[in-house]
C-alpha cells in the first residue's frame, strides 16, 4: 500500500510555476500598453479581451478570423535563443492572411505553451508580438501561456496566434471580375518568412553547420540569426492601397504550398495563371538551399515564397496607378505573370523562364 507524502505536493513540486506566470504577466503589461488602437484600450489580466468596432470607425463591417503557427522555425529560435523575432513571424502569419481578404486587422491573441516558464523568454516572444501589432496596426488584447511539464521538454515552446479583423461589407476579395489579362504583381519577402523550415533544418544538418556558423548567403551574420529573419507584414501598405485604388481585385499570401497552391485560391473557376520566373529575383538565401540541398526547382515553388510573400491581381489599365501607389507605401512592387484561361487538365499555375538560383 502506498503511503502519501509526509508533506503535501504543490503544484511548482510538479513543475508548473505560478509565481513565473505571474512575473510574465506583469513583466509584458507594457509591451500590451504599447499596441493600443482604437476600439482596444483594456488592460491584460482579465478573463478576455474587449474590442469596440464602433471606436474603430466600422459602420457595416463583417468580421475575418485567421490562425496560424509560425511551424518548426521555433527549434531555431529555441536553440539560438533568439526569442525576440518569432513573436512577429506569429503575427504575420495571421494578419497578411486578414489583408488578402481586404480586412484590416483590429485585434490579436496568442498561445505559448512550454515545458517549464521562463519569464526572461517569455518576455522576449511577447515583445516581438506586440512589434508584430505594432506593424500591422492591430492590438494585443489578450493570451495565454500554459507550463506543460512533460508534454514539452524543458525549454521548448510553440506558438500560436489568433487575429480578427474587419471590412466595410461589399469590400471583401478577392472580387468576382478577375479576368484573363488582369496582372499579377509581386511584394518582395524578406526571406524565407515562416515556411520551409523542416526542409530548411535539413538542408542545415546535411550541410554540417551549426547556428553559430557565417551564414552563407549574409555577410556579417550568424546562420541562425539570419534565418529568423521576421516574416514581413505587408498590412499598412497593402491597407494604403487598396484605400486609395479600387483596382486590386484579388490578393494572395504566398506562405506553405507556394505558388502552385496559394494563388489558384483566390481564382475563379475557369481561370489560371501565366507565371514569369525570370521576373522573381530570389534572395540568397533560396539559392543557397537549393544549390545545398539539391532542391528542383517545381519543389521551391512549392515549399518556399522564393521571394515574393504576397501577389496581387490588378486590371491591365490600371498597372501604372496601383504600382505607383504600392511603391509610394514602401513597397518594391513587381511584374511577375497575368491571368489566362485554364486549358483542360492543365495547372492553374504555369510558369515560363527560370528562377535565378544559380
Amino acid at each position: 500500500m502506498s503511503k502519501s507524502p509526509k508533506n503535501g505536493l504543490t503544484y511548482a513540486e510538479a513543475g508548473v510555476d505560478i509565481d513565473a506566470g505571474n512575473a510574465m504577466v506583469e513583466a509584458i503589461k507594457p509591451l500590451v500598453r504599447s499596441t493600443r488602437r482604437p476600439g482596444a484600450d483594456g488592460e491584460i489580466g482579465g478573463f478576455g479581451g474587449l474590442f469596440d468596432l464602433k471606436a474603430a470607425g466600422f459602420k457595416d463591417p463583417i468580421l475575418v478570423a485567421a490562425n496560424d503557427g509560425v511551424g518548426t522555425k521555433v527549434k531555431i529560435a529555441i536553440e539560438t535563443g533568439i526569442n525576440d523575432t518569432v513573436g512577429i513571424d506569429l503575427v504575420a502569419m495571421c494578419v497578411n492572411d486578414l489583408v488578402v481578404q481586404g480586412a484590416e486587422p483590429l485585434f490579436f491573441l496568442d498561445y505559448y505553451a512550454t515545458g517549464r516558464l521562463d519569464p526572461a523568454v517569455g518576455a522576449a516572444i511577447v515583445a516581438g508580438i506586440a512589434e508584430g501589432c505594432r506593424q500591422a496596426g492591430c492590438a494585443l488584447i489578450g493570451g495565454e501561456t500554459a507550463e506543460m511539464p512533460g508534454l514539452y521538454e524543458g525549454a521548448d515552446y510553440d506558438l500560436a496566434g489568433f487575429a480578427v479583423g474587419a471590412a466595410e461589407r461589399g469590400r471583401l476579395l478577392p472580387r468576382g471580375d478577375i479576368a484573363p489579362g488582369d496582372v499579377l504583381v509581386g511584394l518582395a519577402s524578406s526571406g524565407v518568412h515562416s515556411n520551409g523550415f523542416s526542409l530548411v533544418r535539413k538542408v542545415v544538418a546535411a550541410a554540417g553547420l551549426d547556428w553559430q556558423a557565417p551564414a552563407p548567403f549574409a555577410t556579417g551574420k550568424a546562420l541562425g540569426a539570419a534565418l529568423l529573419t521576421p516574416t514581413r507584414i505587408y498590412v499598412k501598405s497593402l491597407l494604403a492601397t487598396l484605400r486609395k485604388t479600387d483596382a486590386i481585385k484579388a490578393l494572395a499570401h504566398i506562405t506553405g504550398g507556394g505558388f502552385p497552391e496559394n494563388i489558384p485560391r483566390v481564382l475563379p473557376v475557369g481561370l489560371a495563371v501565366r507565371l514569369d520566373l525570370d521576373a522573381i529575383r530570389p534572395p540568397p538565401v533560396f539559392g543557397w538551399l537549393a544549390r545545398e540541398g539539391g532542391i528542383a526547382e517545381a519543389e521551391m515553388l512549392r515549399t518556399f515564397n522564393c521571394g515574393i510573400g504576397m501577389v496581387a491581381v490588378i486590371a491591365r489599365d490600371a498597372e501604372k496607378d496601383v504600382m505607383a501607389t504600392l511603391t509610394e507605401a514602401g513597397e518594391a512592387p513587381v511584374v511577375i505573370g497575368e491571368i489566362v484561361a485554364a486549358t483542360g487538365n492543365g495547372p492553374r499555375v504555369a510558369t515560363t523562364g527560370r528562377l535565378q538560383l544559380d
